[in-house]
């Protein structure tokens, strides 16, 4: 990957495909299909019934690594090793896989990963909210052929769900904790006994060897509704932590804006300072503390994640893209870094104020974003 000034290069190889008919977001199955054929015609391990590569060879395929051809595979996901491998270990169980954790911890997009690596195909998704009615996990019906000819098979609409049982494929389930409980019980059965009942025909449909499905759940905003122990029992639940350390947490954010630049066709010119002192900015806000130890903060109302700092980078290169000479600068980044630190007007707009006086304007170097975030404050 080569993003120039802003992460170390790569070859050329593990570059994403561009996106097919030039769409904005191709699924993770089409940017990195030479990374995932590359693995798989190198991938000589067992592999478990209708995956398309071994556990070993999905757990490379999310971590990055070289082959023994020289293929780079570049890293879909940092963080530790053991949390990808317990996830992929699950996948290959007969229990389904609930990632957990606050947001902007990737939760979605090792999800999307996961399905596409080891189905082939990330696209089986229900996306939760308080209006996702039971047929997004069952089936619906074509109520033109029901009128015309009453139930029948091809009458019947299958979910994603549905589709991933008859097919042995990996099913995806975002938000779980926003979809109704009564919707959240209609998985219960359907995990436990691998098994979905048709009753107006008569029927069920039961998965075959390969099925499985990954949900996610938010563990600061618990969302809806809460899950039931009967269902949190189906799942194996795997915890993604914020990143470890400041340079972890660049790096990912420095990856995710140079595939998102280039998608954009964003100019990537200097930015690697920039990047580090948004990261800096939203983990001393989130822990509370300057980096130096010295100076106790208070906390902002919203989470400040990693997917946050990735959105306000962004929104600063197509700023300097569009209105300046291309390259990142603190004015570029000013406004982004005020509108993620004050979700909460009343209270977040003293806790920024609070810190731009005892940490931002007193850290040598900085005074350039002192000034910048000073007039964006009026």
């Amino acid at each position: 990957m080569t993003v120039p000034a802003t992460v170390p290069n790569t070859p050329a190889a593990a570059e994403p495909a561009p996106a097919p008919g030039g769409v904005l977001r191709p699924h993770a199955e089409e940017a990195f299909a030479a990374e995932l054929a590359a693995l798989a015609a190198r991938d000589d391990r067992r592999r478990p019934p209708n995956w398309r590569l071994s556990p070993w060879a999905v757990a490379t395929y999310l971590l990055g690594g070289t082959l023994s051809d020289g293929t780079v595979i570049t890293p879909k996901y940092v963080g530790p090793r053991r949390v990808v491998e317990v996830a992929v270990a699950t996948l290959a169980t007969d229990r389904a896989l609930l990632l957990l954790g606050v947001p902007g911890t990737a939760k979605t997009w090792v999800s999307e990963h996961l399905a596409a690596a080891v189905s082939g195909d990330s696209t089986l998704l229900v996306q939760g909210t308080a209006g996702t009615p039971e047929e997004s996990v069952r089936y619906g019906w074509d109520y033109a052929r029901l009128l015309a000819r009453g139930p029948s098979r091809q009458a019947l609409v299958p979910s994603p769900v549905m589709r991933a049982m008859a097919e042995g494929m990996t099913a995806r389930v975002e938000e779980l904790t926003r979809i109704p409980a009564d919707v959240q019980d209609g998985l219960i059965t359907l995990l436990s006994e691998k098994t979905l009942p048709i009753p107006e025909l008569g029927q069920e449909v039961q998965a075959v060897p390969g099925f499985n499905l990954i949900a996610t759940a938010n563990d600061r905003d618990r969302g809806v509704n809460d899950l039931s122990s009967a269902l949190r029992r189906r799942f194996n639940t795997v915890v993604l932590p914020l990143p470890a350390t400041p340079e972890e947490e660049v790096d990912i954010v420095a990856r995710r804006v140079g595939q998102i630049g280039r998608s954009l066709d964003l100019p990537a010119s200097g930015g690697l300072e920039e990047i580090r002192r948004v990261v800096t900015v939203f983990r001393e806000l989130r822990e509370g503390m300057s980096a130096d130890g010295r100076t106790r903060l208070k906390s902002p109302s919203g989470t400040l994640s990693t997917a946050e700092a990735i959105s306000v980078v962004t929104g600063g290169l197509a700023l300097a893209a569009h209105f300046g000479d291309g390259v990142l600068r603190p004015q570029d980044l000013a406004a982004g870094l005020r509108g993620a630190v004050v979700r909460d007007p009343a209270a977040d707009r003293a806790v920024w104020q609070e810190y731009l006086e005892t940490v931002v304007r007193e850290r040598e170097g900085w005074k350039d974003l002192y000034r910048a975030c000073r007039e964006v404050d009026g």
